[in-house]
Parts: C-alpha cells; sequence; structure tokens
C-alpha cells in the first residue's frame, strides 16, 4: 500500500464565522472557498479545510492514495480505526493505533 501526503490539512470547528474572521483578517490567509459548511484556505505551503461540525478537532493531515478501498482494507487491518466516511467521495477518515486522526483522499 502506498500512501503520500497531499499537501493538504483539516480542522473542524463549532463557529464558522470565527474561523473565517481568524484565518483570513488576523493570519492573512487567502480564502478560496466558502459555503455554509466548509472554508477553505491558501496558507503558503498546504491548504487548509475548515469544516464546521459539533465539535472541535485539531490539524487532520491528508493522505492521498491510489485505491481507497485497498487503503481502508490495510489501515483496519493494521489496528486503525475509520471514524468517518463520506460515500461516493473516496474519502474517510481514521484513527491511527496512537490515537491521531487522518484523512484519506483518493487520487
Amino acid at each position: 500500500m502506498e500512501f503520500a501526503s497531499n499537501g493538504d490539512f483539516a480542522i473542524h470547528v463549532r463557529d464558522l464565522a470565527r474561523a473565517r474572521t481568524f484565518y483570513r483578517d488576523t493570519l492573512g490567509f487567502k480564502l478560496l472557498q466558502h459555503s455554509g459548511e466548509k472554508l477553505v484556505f491558501a496558507t503558503g505551503n498546504f491548504t487548509l479545510y475548515v469544516n464546521k461540525d459539533g465539535k472541535n478537532i485539531p490539524f487532520i493531515p491528508a493522505l492521498k492514495v491510489p485505491d481507497y478501498e485497498a487503503a481502508k482494507r490495510f489501515l483496519e487491518s493494521a489496528g486503525c480505526k475509520i471514524i468517518r466516511e463520506w460515500p461516493g467521495s473516496g474519502a474517510f477518515y481514521f484513527r491511527d493505533p496512537l490515537g491521531q486522526v487522518m484523512d484519506i483522499i483518493q487520487s
């Protein structure tokens, strides 16, 4: 199985308007996309996805894989737990055996 960083990070926040003000106005990140559920910022070396959620979740690094289903099976067999999936998107979050949450995206 082959995993590689894709230069994306995600965070989940309760208050999207507050996040927009902080990341755009305070830190000066360029707002690339926005909706009622998500903000996307260019930060320089990585793209930051800020997702509206009922809880705050810190930085989630994204890894690209050539085969979503194979990666899912491989990670589960290695003791990882799939914690969120988006059917049809080729993406899921998993928690590794050390407790870190990561994102898998088929590319």
